[in-house]
This record gives structure tokens, sequence and C-alpha cells, in this order.
């Protein structure tokens, strides 16, 4: 089968297998080949990418929910869209949710997901109580923050290169209905935005889209989101239609000039300032699931997401020079969301640094890596550093300097010999 990254520009012929139980993987693991787990396919480059594939998608039971304390103990293959399904009626929430739920628990952990609200409670991660991890020999070792605990570290954020996920017992946040206050503010420049991300800290949620065509006095304009858990309402959800993209787009159809439409469109049918209006869930956390298929627009090449993260000290020059250097080339970002992260946690290569992250899409065009190595040297600049989930490009001496705990990550794999069992294309690219 030919397998690719969400992104749809990086791809493998492999050679994949399923699994029910723990059995049935330990006699995979004893054949000669190396692996990596794909759960869902939506991390965009060649992270899940490899020869061989394990698929994690059977493996999807609930064990045990407790409704006292909000701890869901469940097989790695679970979906967040399916615990959302199941426990909103219940009245509970996942604590960190990215921007779409169309990913499995053990993606969830291999990625160290954030959100929203990453500048309030950090990652997802945060929220896992232990998991259990299989090795190249079969063992299965529980892990949490005092027993195998640099297993634990290094497996948040570590994209599925320490072992196999199998149950992992996360908590869960209540809430009381479907439904979420959002206060949208639209802003003239970049440093209004980034000035309102201070000022807005006690939201719960904050989001911006960024227009990254503007230019001049205009640059960085941005319509601002925050979001609130309202107080009450029903725990149903509305049914909400969605539509696909049954092929590929042809690859005129985004171009500087229909990207520039569209972004003035967006910005302007916002209003200057609106308080508290009531929006559905889904519509707030995961606006891209309603089109299926959604990575079908960028035509047949495909796409690559560059997300990357500035130290929150100096950014905003950081951010200028990038934005800047985007408008001028004309490779507009059709998707252009930025968002305030806080202090970063213990994990070996979780992304987040407290500072601002932006996420640029960009279709697959001549000109374009050349564009995002000029970016890479912005970002190195300013001690930043690139989502590994997201990443399809990235050169290895880039990842070396801005994951300062690589090295302790890969003597780690080496010492447990997980690098002759669990390997990626990406892996491999970046010398883990």
């Amino acid at each position: 089968m030919y397998l690719t990254g969400w992104g749809r520009c990086s791809g493998i012929e492999a050679k994949g297998v399923f699994f029910k139980s723990s059995s049935l993987l330990r006699d995979y693991l004893k054949l000669p080949q190396d692996y990596i787990v794909y759960g869902m396919g939506r991390s965009y480059g060649d992270s899940a990418l490899n020869k061989n594939i394990i698929f994690s998608r059977r493996y999807n039971k609930l064990i045990q929910f407790n409704e006292s304390t909000g701890i869901l103990f469940c097989e790695s293959g679970v979906t967040l869209s399916e615990i959302i399904d199941i426990f909103l009626p219940r009245g509970w929430f996942l604590p960190v949710v990215p921007g779409t739920k169309q990913i499995t628990i053990g993606g969830a952990i291999a990625s160290d997901v954030h959100g929203k609200n990453h500048h309030k409670v950090g990652c997802f991660s945060e929220f896992v109580v232990s998991f259990e991890l299989m090795l190249p020999s079969g063992e299965i070792l529980s892990c949490n923050r005092e027993q195998n605990q640099e297993l634990f570290y290094a497996t948040c954020g570590g994209m599925g290169l320490t072992g196999i996920i199998l149950t992992v017992t996360f908590c869960l946040q209540p809430i009381k209905n479907a439904y979420l206050r959002e206060t949208i503010i639209r802003c003239d420049d970049l440093d209004e935005i980034l000035g309102l991300f201070h000022e807005k800290q006690d939201a719960t949620y904050s989001v911006g889209w960024i227009d990254c065509l503007a230019r001049g006095g205009q640059l960085g304009r941005s319509v601002l989101m925050l979001g609130e858990h309202a107080n009450s309402g029903p725990l149903g959800r509305e049914k909400s239609k969605t539509m696909s993209i049954p092929i590929n787009l042809p690859g005129f159809f985004l171009n500087k000039y229909s990207i520039a439409a569209f972004n003035k469109i967006y910005y302007e049918t916002h209003p200057t300032f609106t308080e508290g209006r009531l929006v559905p869930l889904d519509k707030f956390f995961f606006p891209l699931d309603k089109i299926n298929s959604w990575n079908r627009m960028y035509g047949r090449r495909g796409f690559t997401q560059y997300q990357f993260v500035l130290p929150k000290e100096g950014s905003y020059s950081g951010l200028k020079n990038i934005l800047n250097k985007v408008a001028k080339t004309g490779f507009g970002s059709f998707l252009a969301v930025i968002k305030l992260f806080g202090k970063e946690n213990n994990n070996y290569l979780s992304f987040p640094l407290e500072g601002f992250t932006i996420a640029l899409d960009f279709k697959i065009q001549p000109k374009l890596f050349s564009l995002l190595d000029e970016l890479d040297l912005i970002v190195a600049d300013h001690g930043g550093r690139l989502y590994l989930a997201k990443d399809v490009r990235m050169h290895k001496e880039f990842f070396r300097k801005s994951y300062p705990r690589w090295e302790t990550f890969a003597k780690m794999r080496e010492n447990l010999k997980l690098n002759n069992k669990f390997n990626s294309i990406q892996s491999r690219r970046l010398g883990l």
C-alpha cells in the first residue's frame, strides 16, 4: 500500500499489520524489520511513515471510567472523536484538544499535542496519569512520573520512537454543556494582537487567525478569538453538516490572488468586537473537521505546515521578520494560526516554549523549501523550533540546535535498543 502523511507531499510503499492483542504485537516485534505506529494518519509529514507499519486503530477499547474523578483508562487506538461522542453527553470533555479530533490517544501522547489553552494548562501529557509501553523485547512497562520516569518523558512527544503505547490512563475535565462563550476582537496589526494575548491571558482558550499576506501598516492584521465554557445549556451537540472534497483541486486554485481575496473577506466579515456569543464546541475547536479530506484542496502535490515557536522575549521582531518575508514572496498561507504558549514541560522532545507559535500552511510549489530554509534561520536566531508532528523537511542540524535534549533522547533509544525496532522516515532524516 502507498501511505502518506496528512500533507500528502511525502509518501512510501509500506506493508502494514493490525493488532488487537498484546500477544499478537509481540509476534510482530520478533520479526527482523523495524516499524513505526500509524494511527489516524494526521501527522502532516513523515513522522508516521516507514516501510513497515503497525496500525493501532483496532486496539481501541474503553476499559474503565471513574465518574467521580474523570479518570479514563483505555487502549491507545481510541480516537478523541470517539471519547467526545461518548463522554460529552455525560458532562465530560478532553482537557486539551488540538485542531482536529480525528487522532488517537496514542498519537496525542506521541505528539504531545497542545491546544488553545496551552498558556493555562500546558500540553496533553500534563493530564496523563500513566501508560503501558511495549518495548522491542515484548516486555510491557508501566510508565508515569515516578515509575520508568525517563521513558515517560521520552514517550510524551517522542513521535512513536520509544515503543508501542498500549493503554493510557488520563483525566477528563467536567463541563456543563456543549457550548462556549466566544469573544472576537479584530486586530489592526501584529503589535495589537500580541498585546491582546498578554492582556487576555486569563481567558481559558485563545487563538488568532492572521493574514500572512498583509504588509506595511497592516502587517499581522488578525482576528483574536477567546473562549470560555458556557455555564448553562444542553450537553447534546448540534448535528452539523459536513462536506467533502472528493478530488484533488487544480494546482492553480490556491494562489496569492485567491488567498489574498479570502484573507480580505475573512478579516472584514468579522466584527470589530463581539463579546460572549454562544458557539457550539465543535465549531470553536474543530472547524476543519467539517470538511472531509480538506487536504485535497492543496492539489496533487500536497502541502506542508510550517509551525514554529519563538520564546516570548524578543518574539515580536522574529514574528515580524517572518511575516514580512512570507508576504514578500507571495507564498500566502491559506490557513495561518497564532497562539500563546505557557511554560515548557519536562518532556525531551515536546514542542512548546513559553512564547508565540504560528502555523502556516503552504501548498508545495517551486522554491517553497528555499523560503522555509530562510525562515529556519530566523527561527534559529530567535531561539525557536519547529513542531515534529508537522515537519517534513527540517534539517538535522537545526533540529539538534533547537531541541537541546535530543542527545539524551537518542542515547536512551540506543541503550534500550529502541532504535533497532522503532524508526520513521523522519527519525532517520533527523539522525535519531
